[in-house]
């Protein structure tokens, strides 16, 4: 996977961003995303994600992750137009996620679990919402959190 993490905190332990990088990693091979593949993850506070989760979500908090993800096949877009010659496939960009750094620490501490063991989480869950997954109905649910946790098992990430 062709990835960007940026640490907005300037404060992230480097293995922490090798986790996140790890975790992705491993997590497009599971789902059998091509090579190629593309995304950004930003790592931030509360303050920053209680920003973006307002102007983006109308919800006046801080939350863990949110993921916007990238549409594909958009109708209005120009198509690339390419010499016959030319053999290139545009790589798939699946989108941008954000992680409060802040949540991290808060819900390891509260769910009694390590701080990778939730920084792993959360970059599962925000990458499984950025590959069309979802939790909105039980069925959803059940198909989406089962995955999640069949990922970090895999892993290694295990509660």
């Amino acid at each position: 996977m062709d990835l960007e993490i940026f640490d907005d905190t300037n404060s992230v332990p480097a293995e922490k961003i090798q986790l996140v990088k790890d975790v992705l990693e491993f997590s497009g091979k599971y789902l059998e995303l091509p090579e190629d593949t593309e995304m950004s993850v930003t790592l931030m506070n509360n303050e920053q994600i209680h920003e973006i989760n307002l102007k983006y979500r109308g919800v006046d908090k801080a939350t863990d992750v949110i993921s916007f993800a990238i549409e594909e096949d958009d109708p209005d877009e120009l198509p690339i137009i390419l010499p016959d010659d030319v053999d290139f496939e545009e790589p798939k960009n699946i989108g941008d996620m954000m992680i409060s750094m802040d949540k991290v620490k808060e819900q390891a501490e509260y769910l009694g679990h390590s701080e990778d063991r939730e920084l792993g989480f959360l970059t599962v869950h925000g990458f499984l919402h950025l590959n069309g997954y979802d939790h909105m109905k039980a069925e959803d649910e059940k198909v989406m959190f089962k995955l999640q946790r069949d990922i970090l098992d895999a892993y290694g990430l295990k509660r």
